[in-house]
């Protein structure tokens, strides 16, 4: 029976799995994206949805959503009234889905959609998270150290050692989300917010195309990445920053004097002002970072107190 003949009983009956998919100015992807999914799990024996989720595209992506929904009423869509992030709409594709297990990805083709099986088979397995992992990364050395360091930082902070934070090609229990649906979105690394609730989790090895076009992470942005996992997942990190601080300037100083009453007895001429000079420019580098992470803090709580939604919605299908 074709998607159409089974409409009634497909739209009341909760599926099996959810595919959540974020999309932003993807047009070119998502037909083919589409047919893939399908592909991949129409010869199994679950039930499905597709769950787009259109961060204000403005190349017609939309239009492409539209036109498979009124084909496949397994397709659902919400559009964006703009552009609100990754993480934001990751939150309306999970608060929508009705499937048992939850499967997230991104639009952009770098996923491979013939991988959703085997995350799904890792959940049914009996883990609440079954967590991708890009053994074979496609991305440029700029875009992956950074990533490297950011994962380092969560598997720290979290207590949870996996090897790839960052991927967003996952499988979730529906279960082990619902209770994070407060957080997610507001606070970035969905699965680090799952996995901190004591979800038990699996890394399964997944496919990683390089992606067409520049990444839309840029150094600066990767940058802001690293205070926001700080400031979401470190606890107290002013003190502990300040511990080190003290404890470096410490060191610095007393070398710096041990030096000093050294080169001046042997020498006569103790050059302060150069040494005197690096020791201003490091203490204020580090006051620079302080200042940084406590304006991530001002920005978290100025976004609590104005209780601003996490994004607003132009259409739904």
């Amino acid at each position: 029976m074709t998607p159409k003949e089974t409409a009634p009983d497909a739209e009341l009956a909760a599926p099996d799995v959810s595919v959540v998919v974020t999309v932003f100015n993807e047009a070119a992807c998502v037909e083919e994206l589409y047919r893939r999914t399908l592909a991949a799990l129409e010869p199994g024996p679950r039930t499905f949805e597709l769950i787009f989720v259109d961060d204000g595209s403005t190349d017609g992506t939309f239009a492409m959503l539209e036109r498979l929904h009124s084909g496949d009423p397994r397709v659902r869509a919400v559009r964006f009234k703009r552009n609100f992030g990754q993480h934001p709409a990751m939150h309306a594709g999970l608060s929508r889905a009705r499937g048992d297990i939850v499967v997230t990805m991104d639009g952009d083709l770098q996923n491979a959609p013939e991988d959703i099986p085997r995350l799904v088979e890792a959940v049914e397995a009996g883990n609440d998270v079954a967590s991708g992992r890009r053994r074979v990364r496609k991305d440029p050395l700029g875009r992956a150290f950074p990533s490297r360091v950011i994962n380092g930082m969560l598997r720290r902070f979290t207590g949870v050692e996996i090897s790839d934070f960052g991927c967003a090609f996952n499988a979730y229990r529906r279960g082990a989300v619902v209770p994070m649906l407060g957080s997610i979105g507001k606070q970035k690394f969905t699965k680090a917010l799952v996995l901190s609730g004591g979800a038990s989790v699996t890394e399964v090895d997944v496919g990683h195309a390089a992606r067409a076009g520049a990444s839309r992470y840029s150094p600066l942005r990767l940058t802001r990445l690293a205070l926001h996992v700080l400031a979401g997942f470190w606890p107290q990190p002013i003190q502990w920053i300040g511990l080190l601080m003290g404890f470096v300037c410490g060191l610095a100083a007393t070398a710096l004097g041990i030096y000093g009453l050294v080169f001046w007895i042997t020498e006569s001429n103790f050059p302060g002002p150069l040494f005197g000079g690096m020791l201003i420019v490091f203490v204020l580098g580090i006051q620079g970072f302080i200042l940084a992470l406590v304006g991530e803090y001002l920005g978290r709580i100025q976004r609590q107190v104005e209780g601003s939604p996490l994004y607003t919605i132009a259409e739904e299908i």
